[in-house]
């Protein structure tokens, strides 16, 4: 081990003469990645790698300083003054600074604590500001009071709310409290954000007071937080709460209601959506969102509102959002969804295989009963969800959708057949493919089937 070390070493001032500095990051990294940091010639080389490893730092390119600071943490706190000192060089190049400043971070050690608050407090840079922010937040629980500090100056309290949100231990919700009033809706906003993540009793209240901030980032935020806290539901009422933002008149509040809402889980959840999905006043960006929502939502009244809906709205762009997320619907109510897209295509499976042979007889005709069948762009979202879902009992149905010309449909078809038991739905196009009573559309498009088997 020591002949290797002190080879590798040999190499390394061989390669930094050289200028040959990809040569000299494998060395290093050979040095001190792939050996133990506290073996006695790594110790005692220590100074003289710190050397080599700054270097590296100073002159590589971006790529080769990335992989360097990798190097730079494993040395361990005696890089810390050669980093405070190149941070604190304004006539530094800046990205040397950027990480000289991402990598103090990465110590976590109080020593590193003030010059990067220091940084924030003084330099005009604000990239450079905002990569010392996320390094103090890396640094957790050290950097705490350093940031509270901070809170005091309206030039640095932003910065120090971005920092402390990237701290997730309950010492920094005290201080987030204490901003969630300032007059910059920024300082709001984020600290509404970082509070959110707790699950402390503190924290309802002032989501709920801001939910009628002036501010509509600061509204969503607290929007978004209290949809992470379903637990609350009833306690809070959180669906009546949240059901007037559906309706608010900026509409990232609204979508953000929409989602917070589908995470409470209930029927009363869902029955607001419902009535926000069909009101002809609903922008359609809001609606397609409000969608999605119901398919979160989870229950069986949830999916049965999309049904609803589908039957009530003429819009081709809703209809084809709502066959697409009923493919995402995931169990136990896989057989719901199917159940839906199977009624809207008015081709449900009966209960013989003779009497299933019937109705494939029947597909080209009932097709046609809802006009949403005749666009071809539906019929291949039905097909679709369909064999996300993978329910057998969709099998006939998309066997149906073969008899479409169109293409598309037809490929859409076979891909989700495919996604069924694919043996048993091979052998039952078999057994059709000689069946004379079928249409010749449908003889045809199971012929295609079979070959693109």
């Amino acid at each position: 081990m020591v002949s290797n070390i002190n080879q590798l070493l040999v190499q390394a001032q061989t390669a930094y003469d050289a200028g040959d500095w990809s040569s000299l990051i494998q060395y290093l990294q050979q040095l001190i990645l792939g050996t133990d940091s506290e073996h006695p010639e790594i110790v005692k080389n220590r100074e003289y790698l710190l050397k080599l490893t700054l270097s590296m730092l100073e002159m590589g390119d971006f790529q080769q300083r990335w992989e360097i600071t990798k190097v730079l943490t494993r040395l361990g706190n005696i890089a810390i003054p050669a980093l405070i000192e190149i941070l604190e060089d304004e006539d530094a190049e800046e990205e040397l600074r950027w990480y000289a400043a991402r990598t103090l971070g990465e110590f976590q050690h109080p020593e590193a604590v003030a010059p990067l608050v220091e940084l924030l407090k003084t330099d005009e840079d604000e990239e450079l500001k905002a990569i010392a922010a996320t390094a103090l937040g890396k640094m957790g629980s050290v950097a705490i009071t350093s940031l509270t500090e901070l809170l005091a100056d309206e030039d640095t309290r932003l910065l120090a709310v971005r920092s402390l949100s990237c701290i997730p231990q309950t010492e920094t919700i005290t201080p987030l409290l204490s901003v969630v009033q300032d007059p910059q809706a920024t300082i709001r906003t984020a600290a509404i954000e970082a509070l959110s993540s707790f699950h402390d009793e503190r924290v309802p209240p002032v989501l709920l007071n801001a939910l009628d901030d002036i501010a509509a980032t600061v509204r969503r935020a607290a929007i978004l937080g209290l949809g992470f806290r379903p637990d609350l539901r009833k306690a809070l009422d959180l669906v009546t709460r949240l059901q007037p933002k559906l309706y608010d008149f900026n509409i990232d509040v609204c979508c953000a209601a929409a989602v917070s809402l589908s995470r409470m889980g209930c029927d009363q959840a869902a029955q607001q959506l419902f009535k926000l999905l069909i009101s002809p006043h609903t922008p359609l960006p809001l609606q397609l969102e409000t969608i999605r929502a119901l398919v979160w939502v989870g229950t069986p009244s949830s999916l049965e509102y999309l049904q609803t809906a589908f039957n009530q709205i003429t819009s081709e762009t809703l209809w084809q959002e709502i066959v697409t997320v009923l493919g995402r619907v995931q169990k136990p109510q896989t057989t719901a969804a199917v159940k839906i897209l199977l009624q809207i295509l008015r081709c449900l499976s009966c209960g013989t295989l003779r009497e299933r042979r019937a109705s494939l007889r029947d597909a080209a005709r009932t097709l046609t009963q809802h006009p949403a069948t005749e666009i071809a762009s539906i019929n291949c979202a039905i097909a679709l969800s369909l064999g996300q879902l993978g329910e057998m009992q969709a099998i006939e149905p998309l066997i149906s959708l073969l008899a479409v010309k169109n293409v598309s449909v037809r490929l859409h078809a076979i891909a989700a057949l495919k996604n069924l038991d694919g043996e048993a739905t091979y052998q039952q196009l078999q057994q059709l493919a000689n069946n004379a009573a079928l249409t010749p559309d449908l003889q045809q498009g199971i012929a295609i089937a079979l070959a693109e088997w």
